[in-house]
C-alpha cells in the first residue's frame, strides 16, 4: 500500500495558531464529537433527524438538534421544511459540509492503521496511571534504553 500524499496549503503567518488562523477554525470543527459524524451519515443524502439520530446511535434528541442547528449556521448543511402534516424536515449536506468528507475519511484511513497502537498506548497509560508514581529510572522513551536514565 502507498503512503498517502500530503499536500500542504500555505497560509499567511497568523503566530502559534491565532484565533483568526484558518486551520484552527477547522481543527475547532473536529472537536465537536458528533459533526464529524453527522457529516460521514448525511455522505449519501438528505436524512430526516429520525433516520440521523437511528443511523448514528447514542446520541440524545438535544444533541442532535444542537448541533444540526450549529451546522447549519456554519453553511455545513440546509434544513428543508416540507408543508405537510405531519410537518417533515430533512438536513442535507451543503458544498462546504460534502468538503468535510475528504478530512473525514482521511482521518478514517488513519484510524485503520494506527488506531490499535495508540489504543494500546493509551490503555497502558492508563494502567500505569492506576499503578502510582512511575519509576523514571525503568521507563522506556526517546531518549534511553529500558533501565537506564534517560
Amino acid at each position: 500500500m502507498s503512503e498517502p500524499t500530503t499536500h500542504l496549503v500555505e497560509y499567511d503567518p497568523y503566530g502559534a495558531f491565532e484565533a483568526d488562523c484558518p486551520a484552527r477554525f477547522a481543527t475547532e470543527l473536529f472537536a465537536n464529537t458528533w459533526l464529524p459524524v453527522i457529516v460521514y451519515v448525511l455522505r449519501d443524502g438528505p436524512m430526516r433527524p429520525g433516520e440521523l439520530r437511528t443511523a448514528i446511535g447514542g446520541i440524545s434528541q438535544k444533541v442532535l438538534t444542537q448541533t444540526l442547528r450549529r451546522m447549519e449556521r456554519l453553511t455545513l448543511v440546509t434544513r428543508r421544511r416540507y408543508a405537510e402534516a405531519p410537518p417533515r424536515v430533512e438536513y442535507e449536506l451543503t458544498p462546504a459540509g460534502r468538503d468535510l468528507l475528504a478530512p473525514i475519511l482521511a482521518l478514517g484511513v488513519w484510524a485503520d492503521r494506527h488506531g490499535a497502537a495508540v489504543t494500546a498506548a493509551m490503555d497502558q497509560e492508563d494502567s500505569e496511571d492506576s499503578e502510582g508514581p512511575v519509576d523514571e529510572s525503568t521507563r522506556i522513551d526517546g531518549a534511553g534504553r529500558e533501565g537506564e536514565a534517560p
